[in-house]
């Protein structure tokens, strides 16, 4: 009997990719697994919703809508209600990560691993903004200082995680922070994490980057209140 991975894709104001984007993720060949795609329209006020009505004349997803915007880690929670998937991974809409990279995960994760995350370091190909490098590296460090981990890219987007394990962590936030969540309560509850090499390419503010420097600090605080629980 196959599995499926549930894909959950948060979209908020994506029309330039988003068509794109659905493109490369039902392209992609998952071998012996089967695809459930979940997309959450975060109260999106471009063109995204008309896109994504069009897109589903052609395409077999399911369509979650925010009456408002709540933020990615809200969106995620919502896609993990209705995702009936053995593993999930979270997919940016933005062409950051590309899908062509999804079956290096379920290689490992295929062979009895319950978390693999998708590491741009490995591979030498995070780049962007100077700031966002560093903030990344400090939450980086500060993780595996608290865990006693040795990962190379806790932030990733890339997680893809055992839906039984993901869906009880009882995550609560609601934006960017949803990822350092995730991975301090994976480690907490004594999760094994193994890491394989990505590739990424970063977009610019007046392309529609949304995550904030402020993020970082959130995520931050995120991290010692898991630790501290």
């Amino acid at each position: 009997m196959p599995h499926t991975l549930s894909i959950i894709i948060p979209v908020y104001n994506e029309a330039a990719t988003i068509e794109e984007l659905l493109r490369r993720v039902f392209m992609v060949d998952l071998g012996d697994w089967e695809r459930e795609v979940v997309v959450v329209d975060d109260g999106s006020v471009d063109g995204t919703p008309r896109l994504l009505q069009e897109a589903k004349k052609v395409l077999d997803f399911k369509l979650l809508k925010h009456a408002h915007n709540r933020g990615k880690g809200a969106s995620v929670r919502s896609g993990l209600l209705v995702a009936t998937g053995q593993a999930v991974l979270v997919q940016d809409a933005d062409l950051e990560y590309d899908p062509q990279d999804i079956p290096k995960l379920l290689e490992p994760f295929g062979q009895g691993c319950q978390a693999v995350f998708g590491s741009r370091m490995i591979k030498h190909t995070q780049g962007g903004y100077p700031h966002y490098i560093l903030g990344a590296k400090l939450l980086t460090w500060v993780i595996n200082l608290l865990f006693h981990t040795k990962l190379t890219d806790p932030y990733t987007c890339y997680k893809l995680i055992d839906a039984e394990i993901i869906k009880r962590l009882q995550l609560e936030a609601r934006g960017f922070e949803f990822e350092a969540e995730l991975v301090a309560k994976l480690l907490r509850q004594g999760g094994k994490i193994v890491e394989v090499g990505v590739s990424y390419s970063p977009r610019k503010f007046s392309e529609g980057k949304k995550i904030r420097p402020r993020d970082a600090y959130r995520g931050l605080l995120t991290i010692w209140r898991v630790w501290r629980s």
